[in-house]
């Protein structure tokens, strides 16, 4: 079914680096703005004047050169490159590493920020459609292990052989931080969707709430909804299996990785989809959710007080008791 004015939440890749198009203006009077990261495509839609966007857009590309592995002086870079040594980082990136690490140790494993490399091997997007070798990737699994990772007032220390990528949690924190920095400057309605992380400011400017799709898996990309949920003042965050992957022989082998192993998760869900004041915390979890799969994942929703929904491959869903959700047909 297809739902016209329904903000649409799907999974996304992110790499922190923000390509602005031009902007446009709705009729209902709201100005919108595209940006890429990597495949994904990223907007926010607002009420207010286009310099105020363009000032966000510059807080991105702030956030860019301070998060993003690949860029030389960030601080994941200079983590990644330290040999093991402490690096002193930003508080900001201290927010994110402390929260990566409370997840990680409340889901056992399921949320990994050192898994990046064995998700490398599986060149999910440059087309590749090869799987890895298994000796490589039983390598990388060893290297990541996250309670080696030392964090220390306002310093971290990996062991040398050990590789961190906030990509899984900083897009949901850069979303927080950019809702903020509009709301300081006056902004009373706005929606973010930063690749399947949606965050609302207020209601629509009719009082209304903001309506979320959450994607059909096997429907048209933006389009076709099972569901939608309502949002105002928070976030809706996706993590599922159709957004990226390849398939092999006959087989589909999507992105989402068990950090534990390795492999995309072998489990019956097709996407998870969490509602939470912090989309940094949302992002986070949702992974986490997915590789635990429903009676555990709700287990760690409601530990961190998140309403959440599962989305199974026949059909079944699984839903917490707060979950402000409308089904589609």
């Amino acid at each position: 079914m297809s739902c016209p004015g329904i903000v649409h939440c799907g999974a996304g890749y992110v790499s922190l680096t923000w390509k602005r198009s031009k902007f446009s203006v709705s009729e209902d009077g709201s100005i919108n703005v595209k940006g890429a990261y990597f495949d994904t495509i990223n907007t926010i839609r607002a009420w207010c004047s286009t310099s105020t966007l363009d000032e966000a857009l510059a807080e991105c590309q702030k956030y860019s050169e301070l998060l993003s592995k690949t860029v030389p002086g960030s601080d994941v870079w200079r983590v990644n490159h330290a040999r093991g040594e402490t690096v002193t980082v930003n508080e900001k990136t201290m927010a994110i590493l402390r929260l990566a690490q409370e997840v990680s140790e409340a889901s056992g494993g399921a949320f990994n920020i050192a898994v990046g490399p064995a998700v490398e091997l599986w060149h999910f997007t440059d087309g590749m459609a090869v799987l890895p070798d298994a000796k490589a990737l039983a390598d990388a699994v060893a290297r990541a292990d996250f309670t080696k990772i030392r964090l220390e007032e306002n310093a971290i220390r990996v062991p040398p052989e050990t590789l961190i990528d906030l990509g899984g949690i900083a897009k949901g924190y850069i979303a927080d931080r950019i809702a903020d920095f509009l709301r300081e400057r006056g902004v009373k309605s706005a929606m973010l969707n930063f690749g399947g992380n949606v965050v609302t400011v207020g209601n629509k400017p009719d009082g209304s709430s903001w309506k979320v799709g959450l994607q059909n898996p096997l429907g048209r990309r933006g389009e076709d909804f099972w569901a939608f949920v309502e949002s105002r003042d928070s976030t809706v965050v996706t993590s599922g299996i159709y957004e990226r992957g390849f398939e092999l022989n006959g087989q589909w082998y999507h992105h989402i990785l068990d950090p534990r192993t390795g492999w995309p998760v072998q489990n019956n869900l097709l996407a998870v989809t969490a509602c939470a004041k912090s989309s940094m915390l949302a992002d986070a979890l949702t992974t986490a959710m997915f590789v635990l799969g429903p009676a555990e994942g709700s287990q760690l929703a409601e530990k961190f007080d998140v309403d959440v929904v599962f989305l199974e491959k026949n059909n079944r869903v699984t839903y917490t008791e707060g979950l402000n959700i409308t089904f589609v047909g």
